[in-house]
């Protein structure tokens, strides 16, 4: 049998190919554009995700044996508004996670309302790149399109109800909208009585692994697929791509290295800390984690090779990088501001400590440390809460790169274990629609038989010992800088 992930990512959508031995046996990839409008503004047009989508499928299953296709399912950017009217036109394009537009939304919520009080309502407190004060962004910019909204949904649901025509959204997703009660599972009434908007106009909500309906006939009969191919609810990408490399259970940990930063940690009770620095949401397998996302991870690194030094040779920019531990640069990783632990959409990168004799090495050293340095800062909001967290998986563009996966071991102090097959979010969709379809009984069946570790990347005292001394130095620097941005 054959199963679909499909990964829609904000530069691209990724799909995949799956059996169920869990062998991928193609993966096509389809870009489409990201406007910014404005500064800080961030989106896209729902039409193009679908366009490459249905585009992507056909060449995905081009030489394959259609019949044997049973299911498909998603893993997308989080957080993303899309607005759909009465005959489901899209009202505008949808704005992304990584948009900064809602600042003065962000600090009503926090402020006004208050982050005990959300914290209470959903687990969490309000972020700039959160759905809610989108919401409330459009019902005071755009009160027109506002009254006109019949359906408020996220970037991959979009391609759910296009295929199915279901109106639907996963647990984990949802978590991300400020909107669910993560805790209890279902819409917080408070929170959709502060944006303005009813339960009518929000999707129903299902488990990731859970079917929502089948392939739509004239769809069917375009991608020459059977109307029994099922739609699987799927995941946002942080919790499919945790699916991809079997963080599931309790206690699991899984770090994502791609174009945001991600420590995901799953959790069989549900958790929530102290100052809200981690976000704590519902996860795929049907129970919780928390996370903690910084906004500009291997984006960091792509703008210091593509922009600044004007190369596409990133193996070849780490080549010459050997004194780990040592190194006098710092710089800070918030080229889009930050959310966890900071939550500052103001915050700005920045390089310390250069001098005369700073090298090129040294200087693309200190992007990468940043960047490590940054996740960090989340792992030990973890740790504060008693979590003990001993080693890692790896996944995202950074995960290819040894010497990336080096500092990660000894700047966190923690196993870094490599997998056979890291292809992220579109992986762990493949796997929903697979325990969806009856392949397997649930999701941690499903990911002990499918996940193998082919690598460990372990700790070196001497090494860990030194980049100690580096983080302490590191985590001094944003507050006091703080008040500059």
């Amino acid at each position: 049998m054959l199963y679909i992930g499909v990964d829609l990512g904000t530069s691209a959508v990724k799909l995949l190919l799956m059996d169920e031995l869990g062998k991928i046996h193609r993966i096509v990839s389809k870009e489409y554009p990201l406007y910014f409008p404005n500064p800080g503004w961030s989106e896209q047009n729902p039409s193009d995700w679908l366009e490459q989508s249905l585009a992507g499928m056909k060449e995905l299953l081009a030489d394959c044996d259609k019949t044997q296709v049973r299911g498909i399912s998603f893993g997308g950017q989080m957080h993303g508004l899309v607005a759909l009217d009465q005959e489901d036109n899209v009202l505008r394009p949808a704005i992304l996670w990584n948009d900064g537009r809602t600042t003065k939304e962000t600090e009503y919520l926090n402020q006004i309302i208050g982050k005990d009080k959300l914290s209470k309502y959903t687990a969490n407190i309000a972020f700039a790149g959160f759905t809610a004060p989108k919401i409330l962004w459009m019902k005071e910019n755009e009160p027109e399109l506002f009254s006109r909204i019949c359906k408020i949904m996220l970037p991959k649901d979009y391609l759910a109800y296009q295929l199915s025509g279901t109106f639907c959204t996963d647990y984990s997703d949802a978590s991300g909208m400020l909107l669910l009660d993560v805790e209890h599972k279902c819409w917080s009434k408070e929170m959709l009585q502060i944006c303005g908007i009813t339960e009518e106009q929000l999707p129903r909500l299902y488990e990731s692994y859970e079917v929502v309906g089948t392939l739509k006939e004239e769809l069917a009969k375009e991608l020459g697929l059977s109307t029994e191919v099922k739609i699987i609810a799927g995941a946002g990408d942080n919790a499919a791509a945790a699916i991809g490399t079997a963080t599931v259970g309790d206690g699991r940990c899984n770090i994502s290295l791609g174009t945001s930063g991600t420590i995901f940690i799953s959790s069989k009770t549900f958790g929530v800390d102290q100052n809200n620095a981690l976000h704590s949401f519902d996860h795929a397998d049907g129970n919780y984690h928390l996370m903690g996302c910084m906004l500009s991870a291997a984006s960091c690194n792509k703008w210091w090779m593509d922009e600044i030094l004007k190369t596409k040779e990133y193996s070849k920019e780490q080549e010459n990088i050997t004194k780990l531990g040592e190194n006098t640069v710092f710089y800070l990783p918030y080229l889009m501001g930050e959310r966890s632990p900071h939550n500052d959409p103001s915050a700005r990168a920045a390089f310390i400590g250069m001098s005369m004799d700073t090298t090129r090495e040294e200087m693309t050293q200190a992007v990468l440390e940043g960047v490590i340095f940054g996740l960090r800062d989340s792992l030990e909001v973890a740790r504060s809460l008693g979590i003990q967290i001993e080693r890692t998986k790896i996944c995202g563009g950074g995960a290819k790169s040894p010497l990336w996966k080096k500092m990660l071991a000894n700047i966190m102090n923690v196993k870094v274990d490599v997998i056979e097959s890291e292809e992220g979010p579109g992986y762990g969709a493949a796997i929903l629609a697979a325990v969806g379809c009856g392949e397997y009984t649930d999701v941690e069946t499903a990911v002990d038989k499918l996940i193998k570790v082919v690598e460990t990347v372990e700790p070196e005292a001497e090494l860990v010992d030194k980049y100690e001394e580096r983080y302490q130095k590191f985590k001094q620097y944003y507050p006091a800088l703080k008040g500059l941005f």
